[in-house]
């Protein structure tokens, strides 16, 4: 669900188009070979990890699950993780190149409490399956897709094996999350090739830029703020206390931000992350993620940044990057999902 790359990755070339034309019509597919997972068992596990979290894990039920960050005491973004609960322990997913980073931060907080982590990684292997049909999909090989809120987890059997189910976060197109040992999901690739479309990490990635979902390391820097990044799924404001609580609360009671995290279509060249956007000259944003996507209704060049306040809304100002101008848009991009 997460993932990490570069500070300042080179903008996004064009994909192949097949794969992410069928993530946004049909169905497509995908390893995840970049997530990675923490457990968390002990009789204080509840309890301590809702302070280390910036959701409500004390509120989940079994199977259910929450997206979280992970704050420094000034209330800056150290990470983040989807977190799920079971009966006897708390699964955390985040990303792979994450986890020594994370765990080191997580223990750095279990004092005197009956908590242990587990780097669950290695044993674990994971397909991804998305788009408007991949419900229809997966019933054609015999796993029902039963309604759920997102993020949800729950064990299902398929063909004498067991799986590890997941309904994901999508804000654009359904997206589950099947994971199980090496032959299993291997044997689940083999039956996805005939029915559907190997997306690439790029497909993947232009599907998240269309989504408009930040991604930690490119546009979620250890420099931000929660509510400068407009998650709010991952924010609880009546949960207790919690590492970096004292700056979300007083964010939240003064009403606002200076700036906040945006999509934008562009027209000119395609910037690099980090290339600044201005208005009459005065710096008023930057650009964390930009590509250039072939859609089935025609390309475009897309990007994700943080823009201040004042230049958005009904007196929005012109927007300027060395080499083009950046127009403000809602997400997800909800045209893309035209048919073919």
């Amino acid at each position: 669900m997460t993932a990490i790359a570069s500070p300042h990755p080179a903008p996004q070339a064009a994909s192949s188009s097949r794969g992410l034309h069928s993530l946004l019509a049909t169905t497509g597919f995908a390893p995840l070979d970049h997530t990675g997972w923490i457990e968390v068992t002990g009789s204080d596990r509840v309890r301590w990890l809702n302070g280390m979290t910036t959701n409500s894990i004390q509120q989940l039920q079994p199977g259910e699950g929450n997206y979280n960050f992970l704050l420094s005491a000034q209330g800056r973004i150290q990470g983040d993780a989807y977190a799920f609960a079971q009966p006897d322990r708390l699964l955390l997913e985040t990303d792979r190149s994450r986890l020594p980073a994370l765990i080191e931060l997580l223990d750095r907080f279990i004092i005197m409490d009956d908590v242990e982590l587990k780097d669950l990684t290695a044993d674990r292997h994971g397909l991804l399956i998305a788009g408007p049909t991949a419900a229809a999909t997966l019933a054609s090989i015999g796993i029902e897709a039963s309604p759920a809120p997102e993020p949800h987890l729950s064990t299902i059997q398929w063909k004498q094996s067991e799986l590890i189910f997941i309904h994901a976060y999508s804000p654009l197109v359904p997206r589950f999350e099947l994971w199980a040992d090496p032959a299993t999901i291997e044997a689940l690739r083999e039956a996805l090739n005939a029915i559907a479309a190997l997306a690439t990490e790029t497909d993947l990635e232009h599907l998240r830029l269309l989504e408009g979902t930040p991604l930690y390391g490119t546009d979620i820097r250890d420099r931000e703020l929660p509510q400068e990044t407009e998650q709010a799924r991952a924010l609880h404001f009546s949960k207790g206390c919690y590492l970096g609580q004292e700056i979300v609360e007083r964010i939240r009671s003064r009403g606002q931000v200076h700036r906040l995290f945006h999509a934008f279509t562009l027209t000119g060249d395609l910037p690099i992350a980090g290339t600044a956007i201005s208005s009459n000259s005065k710096p008023v944003g930057e650009i964390t993620s930009a590509a250039h996507i072939e859609l089935p209704t025609g390309p475009i060049q897309l990007a994700l940044g943080y823009i201040r306040r004042e230049a958005l809304g009904p007196a929005a100002l012109q927007l300027d990057y060395p080499g083009g101008q950046a127009h403000p848009i809602p997400t997800p991009f909800r045209t893309a999902t035209e048919p073919l």
